[in-house]
């Protein structure tokens, strides 16, 4: 879908495999099947997501949501693939592109992207290891239910073994890209096996029945009910954009970048189309409503024998690992570029001998500490998530159409067609639709409330104020040293 003319043409420096890291430049060690690893996060957050959605809009309605979801996805990234081959050097990602377009209208949207992109994907530690640790206990320890309170804090099982969690996935992201990713392709391969029995068993299987699946969505109450799903759907669908924050580690920034990115967007689009209806239809929806949560653990061993149900649960729980491996290297990507750019404590964009951000993992291991400790389900840090994370994507889609209004001479290793720019604008319009219904429609997917929503808009305002602070304070020393001249 690129144009003609826009075969990647790469200085010298940027498919540098030489390249090392110094204090603020990551080690370029990574290739485009490294990234595309990565994105399998999106495949193992379906699993999490997919009942709750054939419960709420019938096997038909969800699948048909969730390939609309997908096939905007395909649009926003392949977006991305011109902006990554703009900025081959950020890790930033989407934010760094938002901040781009917007700098000389808006400054402010520097933070408030960066904080919108950064918050979600770096709380993913506390969410999925407090699934992790529920998971954990129902499945091996069912019987130990104990509870050791430490003044207001209490310990249960399920909580040690989150915070057990976080920290070993802390550690295996200190080490280094090559250790993390080693662990990314263990898991990513242990998800493969589920995905395939989902996709493939149920078409031999006499009790596949997709003529049974349902459609919930009838007139404009239907259309009101499919904005607030996709609502939800986008944190999912949309995050394989993960593979552009990884730019500067890949050994050809441009191609690899670029090709991560397709190959994601394909092989996810296959997934998302495919698992509703082969899954759904074999599964049946009376089931699901019974257990949405974990009804596909009980599709497996009836698919694949009654002994499987403790190998789903480890393939949902390498899947989980999966989702915050690639979590907290991302998000500590872009909280180092944040910091590198002035957009939030400078401190936090330098990187230690072996090229890893460990001041930007250092924040986000506290801050996951704290989020599993005191709320324990982390309702509020979803939604805060949602709101942040569709916003960023709205201000670097936008910026699609602004940078080539406004740098129309810029050099571009890969150039899209010229009808890629009025679709930048409609896909814009039809994501802040998306977030004005969605980020208020509570009583459809029952997925939060004001409290959660003002929580959201509090700590993204808080980006701002951050970043206002930090400028304000690297301005301050140049007016004596001017004055004295």
């Amino acid at each position: 879908m690129t144009h003609p003319e826009s075969t990647p043409k790469l200085n010298d420096d940027s498919n540098s495999v030489e390249a090392s890291a110094t204090g603020d430049t990551l080690p370029k060690k990574l290739r485009w099947f490294d990234g595309f690893a990565m994105s399998m996060t999106m495949p193992a957050a379906l699993l999490a997501t997919l009942g709750a959605s054939i419960t709420g809009l019938g096997g038909w309605g969800a699948a048909a949501l969730w390939a609309i979801s997908m096939i905007l996805a395909l649009g926003v990234n392949w977006l991305y693939t011109e902006l990554a081959a703009m900025f081959p050097t950020s890790s930033g990602g989407i934010a760094h592109y938002a901040a781009q377009a917007w700098k000389s209208r808006a400054p402010w949207v520097a933070p408030l992207a960066g904080i919108g992109y950064w918050f979600p994907w770096g709380t993913n530690l506390a969410t999925y290891g407090a699934i992790t640790g529920g998971l954990i206990q129902a499945q091996w320890f069912p019987e130990q239910t104990w509870e050791v309170q430490l003044g207001p804090v209490s310990i249960t099982l399920p909580l040690a073994i989150g915070l057990a969690v976080i920290v070993l996935l802390y550690a295996i992201n200190v080490v280094g890209v090559r250790v993390t990713m080693a662990f990314v392709y263990v898991t990513a391969g242990i998800l493969m096996i589920p995905l395939a029995v989902f996709i493939i068993f149920p078409l031999f299987n006499s009790g596949w029945a997709p003529l049974d699946l349902t459609w919930k969505l009838e007139g404009w109450t239907g259309v009101h009910q499919a904005l607030v799903w996709l609502y939800v759907m986008a944190w999912t669908t949309l995050g394989i954009e993960v593979c552009a924050t990884f730019a500067p580690e890949y050994r050809d920034s441009v191609k690899d970048t670029v090709r991560a990115i397709r190959a994601a967007v394909l092989f996810c689009l296959g997934v998302f189309i495919l698992v509703p209806i082969t899954l759904g239809g074999f599964a049946g929806e009376k089931a699901i409503a019974d257990d949405p949560g974990y009804f596909f653990v009980k599709s497996f061993t009836d698919l694949v024998g009654s002994q499987a149900s403790g190998i789903m649960v480890l393939a949902l729980i390498a899947s989980l690992f999966l989702v915050m491996l690639t979590s907290v290297a991302d998000a500590s990507r872009v909280l180092f570029n944040m910091g590198k750019e002035g957009v939030t404590v400078r401190s936090l964009g330098k990187l230690n001998a072996r090229g890893v951000p460990v001041r930007a993992l250092n924040v986000m291991l506290v801050m996951n500490i704290v989020v599993l400790i005191v709320l324990k389900s982390p309702l509020a840090i979803i939604v805060t998530g949602n709101l942040g994370y569709i916003i960023t994507h709205i201000l670097a889609v936008s910026g699609f159409y602004l940078l080539r209004k406004d740098r129309p001479a810029e050099h571009r290793p890969i150039r899209l067609p010229q009808f890629f720019v009025p679709l930048s604008v409609v896909l814009t319009a039809v994501f802040v639709v998306i977030l004005i219904v969605g980020a208020t429609g509570f009583s459809v997917t029952s997925y939060g409330g004001f409290l959660e929503l003002g929580v959201a808009v509090l700590v993204l305002g808080a980006g701002i104020v951050i970043w206002w602070f930090v400028s304000r304070r690297s301005r301050a020393p140049e007016g004596p040293r001017s004055a004295e001249h």
